[in-house]
C-alpha cells in the first residue's frame, strides 16, 4: 500500500496512513493559579496517522496523533527572583 508508515500503538507495530488536516484551530487554555500566576497552555499537533485495519469498538478508525505542548506563565512581581 503506497504512502504507508509504521507506527507503534499499544506496544505493537501497525501500518498507518498520514492524514493532513484541512483546518486547524489551536487555542490557548488559560488557568489562573492561587498564587496569581496566569498559566497558558496550547497543544500543537505535528502529525496525524490513521491506523490501517484498526477500529474502536464503535467502528471508528483509530488515529495516532503526535503533538507537543507550549506553555507560558505570567507571574506576579512578588514571585519573581530579583
Amino acid at each position: 500500500m503506497p504512502n504507508t508508515v509504521k507506527v507503534e500503538f499499544e506496544g505493537k507495530q501497525h501500518d498507518a496512513v498520514p492524514v493532513e488536516p484541512n483546518q486547524s484551530n489551536e487555542h490557548w487554555n488559560q488557568y489562573l493559579l492561587d498564587d496569581g500566576t496566569v498559566l497558558k497552555l496550547k497543544t500543537v499537533v505535528t502529525s496525524i496517522m490513521r491506523l490501517i485495519g484498526a477500529y474502536t469498538p464503535d467502528g471508528d478508525p483509530v488515529y495516532v496523533v503526535k503533538s507537543g505542548n507550549v506553555v507560558t506563565a505570567t507571574c506576579p512581581d512578588t514571585l519573581k527572583k530579583r
